[in-house]
């Protein structure tokens, strides 16, 4: 970053920026938390009696030098570290600790080629759900696992290429991020992704998941941990079973009645182990995932030919499988309302925090236009939520 981008940032002159290098001039507050904002730094270490050099956000440029070249997602890296820094705080300030001790890591070397990532994803996956003793089933809400694992969560409104991104930071600790542009059944795949960039790829400072990096090598592993541990093998074969589906159309068994075997073949009525659309949409709500994704998955697994594949991403792609999942049933999600789950989170932390007086009423106020409240709106959450400074009726 030059000295002009650095003067711009914080509403001043280059010589007067210089000035300001150089010791010359003073530092006004609201320009020492821009310089903060602008560097992904807490402010506090610009007065502390001891500086730290080196940062997570150099870490990051420096695993990924390719970012450097794309302004509107440094700027969103920024925005991401310091709502992690906030909310590391806040959290701090009411009395929630992270457990880091708690959080899973593998030390798989880093994969030489395709196929090797996609083993080392579908074996973390297994590992890791067994460490959790999770078995075949579908899998809670991800935010709320990876918080249960100590990791903090967020959404933020990113670059539409940019899946999500992990964060490990001295401070913040290890902060996942989704894109909450994306659908709600994409930012749970998204969730599991990062998730496999904590357990693997813990010695990194972060990660930045975007779709032109869909070929690196562990970005390959973490998108087959996620599609593993969303939809394990044996929880898959076991629902397609109970669909009434799934077996080969011939099956071949030898009887063995002491002296000699006796070879007996079986085989499905025409038609009757073909997978439909409908089953797939049942199979999706299940496990909580996308269509997509359940139909990548039957492939994968070998329980749908390249022919049927085609043919059912045709149907879904034409929009046959939303009305089936209506028609069955199947209600989505909230989406306004999942979007929103962090925000309240967020929001509550804040409020707690300052009826604790552990924040000023100006902090507050920082805090929720983070989240994109008004001061307007803020006037009505503290009025709503009898903080608006008349007494506490409570003993």
């Amino acid at each position: 970053m030059t000295q002009d981008d650095a003067a711009k940032h914080i509403g001043v002159s280059r010589p007067t920026f210089v000035q300001i290098e150089a010791g010359k001039r003073s530092v006004s507050s609201l320009e020492l938390d821009k310089l903060a904002y602008l560097f992904g730094r807490d402010i506090r270490e610009f007065v502390a009696n001891e500086f730290q050099q080196e940062d997570s956000l150099t870490a990051l440029f420096r695993v990924q030098a390719s970012v450097v070249g794309e302004p509107e997602v440094i700027d969103k890296l920024r925005e991401c570290m310091a709502l992690g820094r906030e909310l590391t705080n806040l959290e701090r300030l009411v009395g929630i600790d992270r457990d880091l001790s708690a959080v899973a890591s593998y030390p798989f070397p880093a994969p030489k080629a395709r196929w090797e990532a996609v083993q080392q994803g579908q074996r973390l996956a297994e590992e890791e759900r067994r460490r959790l003793g999770l078995g075949f089933a579908p899998l809670p809400d991800m935010t709320e696992l990876l918080e249960s694992q100590g990791v903090r969560t967020a959404m933020v409104e990113l670059p539409n290429d940019v899946s999500g991104l992990t964060l490990s930071d001295r401070k913040v600790g290890l902060f996942v991020v989704a894109n909450d542009v994306h659908h709600h059944l994409r930012r749970r795949f998204s969730f599991a992704h990062e998730y496999a960039h904590v357990v693997a790829d813990r010695d990194r400072s972060g990660l930045i998941s975007q779709a032109s990096a869909r070929d690196d090598l562990i970005e390959v592993r973490a998108n087959a941990f996620a599609a593993n541990f969303l939809m394990p093998e044996d929880g898959v074969r076991q629902f397609v079973a109970g669909l009434g589906k799934g077996k080969p159309s011939r099956l071949f068994a030898e009887v063995f009645d002491g002296e000699a075997a006796l070879n007996v073949e079986g085989r499905s009525a025409p038609g009757t182990q073909t997978i439909q659309l409908y089953d797939v949409v049942l199979l999706a709500h299940h496990f909580g995932v996308s269509r997509i994704s359940a139909l990548y998955r039957l492939r994968n697994l070998r329980l749908l030919s390249e022919a049927e594949f085609d043919h059912l991403k045709a149907l879904d792609d034409e929009g046959k499988g939303k009305p089936l999942a209506t028609a069955l049933g199947l209600s989505e999600p909230d989406h306004a309302e999942t979007r929103s789950e962090f925000k309240h989170r967020f929001l509550g932390l804040a409020l707690e925090a300052y009826r604790r007086d552990e924040i000023s009423l100006g902090k507050l106020r920082e805090l929720v236009a983070m989240v994109g409240l008004s001061v307007d709106d803020l006037d009505q959450l503290l009025d709503d939520a009898g903080l608006d400074g008349e007494d506490d009726p409570t003993p």
